[in-house]
């Protein structure tokens, strides 16, 4: 005899649904033989209250035959009709049975939801035990970003760099190895940048430069992990050049990477420059702008030789003499009259120039042909109160004075980036010169300051 109590509220009638509730639970109860097996009935009362009112059902159900004491009975199985019958599983096994959680798991890097991405960061989504099956990022328009499913599904790799400031969200699904269907949702939030750090390459695209140029990629503030920029600043030569990146300051206080050659660039080279810096961190709240690239040419083959003592200017090319020039250079050997030694190089190029020295009592004079070889100053141009002197005196305060045809002349010759070597006096041209001063390391000296990550 088996008991049930079944409360029940809200029916009328409390024989109509009972009879269904009875039927189910005298299948039940025909599995519930005795150990023993013993035949004949069960009789299941089921007690109700109905409305507050209570009352009981009796119905009696064939018990099962054939059930041994021992066997696929006594051992949890049931027997009907001489066939086994799987028993009914324990109420904790069948809800944990009943509840199988899909195995697909989805993840991302960064992380789903995070708030301070870099526009330029590389961003994946991955499925374990399963694949993807469909899957899209958009910006805030709608506009759906780039990106691309691997060949085994596992994962989607995006395709091209973000914007600043905007909230992207991902939207798709994945199959588990069980078959079963994951979603994938979520969101990545780029950072706002408290300052946009400018970048310029120098030479510019399509300049026809000398061979002792240095590439030059200049920066808005000083990166606060240089070796990590420089990876993303790279230089393509044909031919093939040997050459280093070292962080300079320079005159206007802008930091900036600069590439020297080891020995003067072959003529005719072509270069290729890029800076991929956008979205790159400089600094706390300062990211790159943009990405700049530079395409220029190696020109011509010529250097000047300026043996002061020689009281010469000498050029070659394609280390051939083409032109001889007299010359006056720096009188004395003080700082500031003095024409330095070193390998000066060819930065600025003027038919007229106003020149000062307020300390030897000129001020805005008039100068033609005028060729600036460093920031201290020296310049080779005209000076036609010198030409009596020119070939044989040293009269100036550090500049190379010629006459009038031969500044014309070699004026006409010179490039921006040309090397112009001084050599016979008794002060080098130095760092505290000016800005253009990576000639006047040694190669072995260039090379121990250079970037590690180049």
């Amino acid at each position: 005899m088996v008991h049930m109590h079944v409360v029940r509220r809200g029916f009328a009638g409390r024989n109509v649904g009972l009879v269904a509730l009875l039927a189910a639970v005298g299948l039940a109860a025909a599995a519930c033989t005795s150990a023993a097996g013993s035949a004949g009935v069960q009789t299941v009362t089921v007690s109700s209250t109905v409305g507050g009112a209570p009352g009981s059902t009796s119905v009696t159900i064939p018990a099962a035959t054939g059930a041994p004491a021992s066997g696929p009975a006594a051992s949890g199985g049931a027997v009907a009709s001489g066939r086994p019958v799987a028993s009914a599983p324990a109420s904790s096994a069948a809800a944990s049975s009943a509840i199988a959680l899909p195995v697909a798991a989805v993840s991302a890097s960064p992380a789903f939801g995070t708030k301070t991405m870099s526009p330029s960061d590389p961003l994946k989504i991955t499925v374990a035990k399963g694949k993807i099956t469909s899957l899209k990022l958009v910006n805030p328009t709608g506009v759906v970003v780039k990106g691309a499913i691997s060949a085994d599904g596992s994962t989607w790799t995006l395709g091209e760099v973000l914007g600043y400031g905007k909230t992207y969200t991902a939207t798709g699904s994945a199959t588990g190895t069980d078959g079963k269907s994951v979603p994938i949702t979520g969101t990545f939030t780029t950072v706002t940048p408290a300052t946009k750090v400018r970048t310029t390459i120098s030479p510019g695209d399509g300049k026809t430069v000398g061979v002792a140029t240095s590439v030059i990629v200049s920066f808005g503030v000083k990166p606060a992990d240089g070796d990590n920029i420089a990876k993303y600043v790279t230089i393509t030569t044909t031919p093939k050049v040997s050459g280093a990146w070292v962080w300079i300051q320079h005159d206007d206080g802008r930091w900036a990477l600069d590439f020297r050659t080891e020995d003067y660039w072959p003529e005719n080279t072509k270069v290729h420059v890029e800076a991929n810096v956008y979205g790159l961190k400089f600094g706390p709240g300062a990211y790159g702008s943009s990405d700049v690239t530079s395409d220029f040419t190696i020109g011509r083959n010529q250097v000047v030789k300026a043996d002061v003592n020689s009281h010469y200017l000498y050029v070659y090319q394609d280390n051939k003499e083409v032109a001889k020039y007299a010359a006056s250079y720096g009188k004395g050997d003080t700082p500031d009259k003095i024409t330095r030694s070193g390998i000066h190089v060819v930065n600025d190029m003027n038919v007229t120039k106003l020149m000062s020295n307020p300390k030897y009592g000129y001020t805005n004079v008039l100068e033609h042909w005028a060729v600036r070889i460093s920031d201290n100053g020296e310049f080779i141009h005209a000076n036609p109160n010198t030409v009596s002197d020119q070939g044989n005196t040293n009269v100036s305060h550090g500049c190379v004075n010629l006459s009038l045809a031969d500044a014309k002349a070699y004026f006409q010759s010179a490039l921006i980036g040309d090397p112009v070597e001084v050599t016979g006096t008794t002060i080098d041209l130095s760092a505290s010169d000016g800005d253009l001063f990576d000639w006047t390391y040694s190669w072995s000296q260039w090379k121990n300051l250079a970037v590690k990550s180049q």
